[in-house]
């Protein structure tokens, strides 16, 4: 298969390529925010793409709350506008299979005991509003193309492209920077919910998909749902640390439920232990630093990606 992976680069992006080499052939596009160099390398919302692709995996754009809350016109230009240009010219140059990397955070506040698919959204902020209407805007291509949106829990453990700003990564390094994690409640009290997959998984589910285009829609990817608290004991059973509890002002809080994905014959082979595990091997080995370019919002701001 001749397939177009977008934001290659990414934290995501840098261990999924591996796992495609030597089996299709990949072109990638990248706008080089966190260097690397691609086939493509573009901004998602002007890039010209010639040739003809068997599929696309959708990873580029603005992630998370706080990249998306520095430049809102930015966030909707690069994850909406940017989407729905790569849809049409996916559509109108025959590409058969469309995936996209959505979030979970779609769902914003929910009370439930776990959140299925066709629950209704209730996201809380651009990022997750932004993602949402990306979704709309692939769905109403399903005509043409296949679609198959997963919607990641918050993706943890190791990657070339390194990110410290997502729960576990961030506790993990405080335990092995500091000895000292700081979990995180709500103002109000209460222990937030956060539903969690190891990189590892999420990469191998992208592939997973690649392989069953018959598998359209939209697929909860999550298999580990933790309060900060749990995640922070997790960590400290490995890396013996203090516990610190703070309040946040964060309304976030959801478990999501995956059981539609496990019906396809997905598994998953790691989780929140094998990725603090890794992460300690990396910290280990001086492989695991702390640098501008692991934090997305600190290297925005830097490099003036936004006003």
């Amino acid at each position: 298969m001749r397939i177009l992976v977008t934001g290659s680069n990414g934290y995501k992006g840098s261990v999924l390529l591996p796992k495609l080499w030597g089996k299709h052939e990949v072109i990638t596009l990248d706008i080089g925010w966190f260097g690397g160099g691609a086939d493509i390398e573009a901004d998602i919302r002007a890039a010209e793409i010639y040739g003809s692709f068997d599929a696309v995996i959708h990873l580029a754009g603005i992630a998370n709350d706080p990249c998306g809350e520095l430049d809102a016109k930015l966030t909707w230009e690069v994850n909406v506008l940017g989407t729905m240009r790569l849809a049409q010219w996916a559509a109108s140059a025959g590409v058969k299979q469309f995936i996209f990397a959505s979030s979970a955070s779609v769902y914003g506040v929910s009370d439930e005991a776990e959140i299925t698919e066709d629950m209704t959204l209730e996201p809380v902020s651009d990022y997750n509003k932004t993602k949402m209407v990306a979704e709309r805007v692939l769905l109403s291509y399903a005509d043409k193309m296949a679609i198959q949106i997963i919607r990641p829990a918050t993706v943890c453990g190791w990657s070339p492209r390194m990110r410290l700003d997502t729960m576990v990564n961030m506790l993990t390094y405080q335990a092995l920077s500091t000895g000292t994690i700081t979990a995180h409640c709500g103002e109000h009290g209460g222990d937030l919910q956060r539903p969690n997959i190891h990189i590892e998984d999420i990469t191998d589910l992208y592939v997973f998909m690649l392989e069953r285009p018959q598998l359209t829609g939209i697929y909860n990817a999550g298999f580990e749902n933790l309060s900060a608290m749990e995640t922070a004991r997790m960590i400290a059973a490995q890396i013996p640390s203090d516990i610190v509890i703070t309040k946040v002002r964060d309304k976030r809080s959801y478990r999501i439920n995956s059981d539609k994905l496990l019906k396809t014959g997905f598994r998953a082979g790691f989780g929140v232990s094998a990725a603090i595990e890794d992460l300690k091997a990396k910290w280990n080995s001086g492989e695991l630093k702390e640098t501008p370019m692991t934090t997305n919002l600190t290297w925005m701001k830097l490099n003036g990606w936004a006003k």
